[in-house]
């Protein structure tokens, strides 16, 4: 006991120098004289616990109140100035400094440390592929915690959770195929093509979501094919022996078989799910989300550019222009659930997340592929609705007082805020503004986040990519070492949290870490994908002279000029542009328009936000 004794006393003198210091010479709250020891004051910690012994219930208060507290008055005494002369500062700035716990945290990342999370990612990826081959394969899925296959279920065809995704075609094997090349294994990636080739078929009694089918199997199904096709691709020699572009044929079948859903509805949005064999089933829904209808045009037109058939570009564009003429003529915002026969809004809540994300992405990466200037305009209208509505907190990421920044979940045609959670699809937003050159992290650790209750409110996690995806494409933005941190815990808290006997298993329950027995096709082929590449600074993809975009299933597809070339005359001459030219606004912007790309050269390989803001948001996600 004697040892504890000692810290104790060294921590009570520390304190007391600090303060002694402060209280008769108004020095800031970090000292040194040019001695070899540091003095810091964290006037944070103190107020939490001044208010702890007062009784102060700290639920009772926001945690934007918690983290900044009532304000330290100006009143006679020192502590409330630095100096007589200096200006008001706020008392944020009292964290400012080049060695607090998380610039030493997160201001360097050892090559050694890189090569080994690097490793850990591969055997991460082969310990769930290797056992969806051997226990699993030709069934969509793996089951992690029995070792078993998974398919339809034939016997509950309501079933949508399972049913939409799963359709008796290999889904994992096909959705995994640009992985391999991607970790290197031609080998591997060359036998895989085989075996689609030789065992896949789309002639099956599946009922499935357009939007799953399209984003997962005729994604990755393009990609490969053109990953084997294009000489200038960059993993070296693929190509396989008497090759006659089966897969782009697969592609092409595939897409005929959910063209049925785009036929009888009254607005061009095409319905939710086709019966790959019989077409619209019966007893389809007139309903379906904004990011389901509208995020085909990548897939699609990419197919009608390699084939010469405008047929499915078209249909895709079609439900893009009826969803963008559905939106609010007040705010400009689409909601999250629409009727494709009466073109009303059953949900009206406008977000990033589920049932929205992927809309605005694909406006962006369609005008990237296929270079078409409607596109862009509707990014740029859509993410300025964005930014005037969506975005709270501080105008400035990095300055000044108030809640981090964050987007929020409003009602399309006021704006008023609908709840108060975010989910983790919405985490893709960063890696698109990245896309969109700005930068701006959000941190989201959970499925569902509730911002007000500081817990997560959805606890189900079924291993989603879009954090890792944000985090990768920041740090090649950035290269700032503090991605490769949080990647590494990403990585880690997998390993640790969701390795079972077969596989990687979705998280029941995050908090007491339940599990359910399904490994999501997405998590080979998009969460250990972002995380190898993370680490991987001489990947190919990295070093190559030629460019490429990820489609939002995580599949490589090159940014070529051939993307940009019709074989047809404009797929709607008789139409007006979908983006109408609207009145001018001489409304002066919000303040709540993002200042954050504002970034000064000095700080723009340091962290991405200073210290306080990161405690800031450590403290919201109760990690503080």
């Amino acid at each position: 006991m004697q040892w504890r004794s000692i810290v104790v006393g060294l921590v009570v003198l520390r304190l007391s120098l600090s303060c002694v210091l402060w209280l008769a010479f108004g020095l800031g709250p970090n000292v040194s004289w040019g001695f070899n020891f540091h003095l810091s004051f964290n006037l944070h910690k103190l107020d939490l616990l001044f208010r702890e012994e007062k009784g102060t219930d700290p639920r009772g208060n926001s945690w934007s109140q918690r983290i900044q507290g009532h304000k330290y008055e100006e009143t006679a005494t020192t502590c409330a100035k630095v100096g007589e002369e200096s200006t008001k500062r706020s008392y944020l700035s009292f964290f400012d400094g080049n060695k607090d716990e998380y610039v030493r945290r997160y201001s360097s990342f050892p090559d050694a440390l890189k090569a080994k999370m690097k490793d850990m990612a591969k055997e991460m990826f082969y310990f769930g592929y290797d056992n969806y081959m051997k226990y699993a394969f030709p069934e969509d899925e793996l089951n992690p915690i029995d070792c078993e296959g998974r398919g339809p279920d034939v016997l509950n065809p309501s079933n949508i959770n399972i049913n939409d995704v799963l359709g008796n075609y290999s889904l994992t094997l096909i959705d995994t195929l640009d992985t391999l090349l991607v970790l290197g294994n031609v080998t591997e990636f060359q036998r895989a093509v085989k075996l689609v080739i030789d065992t896949v078929s789309f002639d099956k009694d599946s009922t499935v979501q357009v939007f799953e089918a399209n984003i997962r199997i005729l994604g990755s199904l393009i990609s490969s094919h053109i990953l084997l096709t294009d000489p200038k691709h960059p993993f070296g020699k693929v190509g396989l022996e008497g090759y006659d572009n089966e897969l782009l044929h697969l592609a092409h079948d595939l897409a005929v078989r959910l063209l049925p859903a785009f036929e009888n509805t009254s607005t061009g949005i095409p319905y939710p799910r086709v019966n790959l064999k019989t077409g619209v089933p019966p007893d389809s829904i007139n309903e379906t989300c904004t990011a389901g209808a509208g995020s085909l045009l990548v897939e699609f037109g990419i197919l009608s550019r390699l084939i010469g058939d405008s047929t499915f570009e078209w249909v895709a564009r079609r439900a893009v222009k009826a969803l963008w003429k559905l939106r609010s003529n007040e705010t400009g915002l689409l909601g999250n659930v629409v009727n494709i026969q009466t073109g009303q809004w059953v949900g009206k809540q406008s977000g990033l997340g589920a049932g929205m994300d992927s809309f605005y992405e694909y406006l962006l990466k369609s005008y990237i592929l296929f270079g078409e200037k409607e596109d862009y305009r509707m990014f740029q209208a859509a993410y300025e609705s964005i930014q005037n509505h969506l975005r709270r907190g501080r105008e400035s990421c990095n300055e000044g007082e108030g809640d981090p920044p964050l987007y929020v979940n409003v009602n399309m045609f006021s704006g008023e805020i609908m709840n108060t959670w975010i989910d983790s699809l919405q985490a893709f937003f960063p890696g698109l503004q990245i896309m969109h050159i700005q930068l701006l992290h959000e941190i989201l650790y959970k499925r569902r986040y509730n911002w007000q209750l500081q817990a997560p409110d959805v606890l189900f996690y079924p291993l989603r990519p879009e954090l890792v995806e944000s985090t990768y494409l920041l740090y090649q933005a950035t290269k700032n070492p503090f991605y490769l941190h949080v990647g590494m815990d990403i990585l880690q808290s997998l390993e640790k949290n969701a390795k079972v006997r077969c596989g990687y298993a979705t998280l029941h329950h995050v908090v007491d870490k339940s599990k359910e027995d399904r490994m999501e096709s997405f998590f080979l082929s998009e969460t250990c994908k972002y995380l190898y590449l993370l680490f991987d600074e001489d990947n190919p993809l990295h070093k190559s002279d030629n460019k490429y975009i990820f489609t939002t299933e995580g599949h490589v597809v090159p940014i070529d000029k051939r993307f940009r070339e019709k074989q047809w005359n404009d797929l709607f001459p008789c139409e007006e542009g979908a983006l109408a030219e609207r009145e001018p606004n001489t409304r002066p912007p919000p303040s709540n328009i993002s200042n954050c790309n504002r970034i000064p050269e000095e700080r723009r390989y340091t962290l991405p936000l200073k210290s306080v803001y990161m405690r800031q948001i450590d403290h919201m996600v109760g990690l503080f």
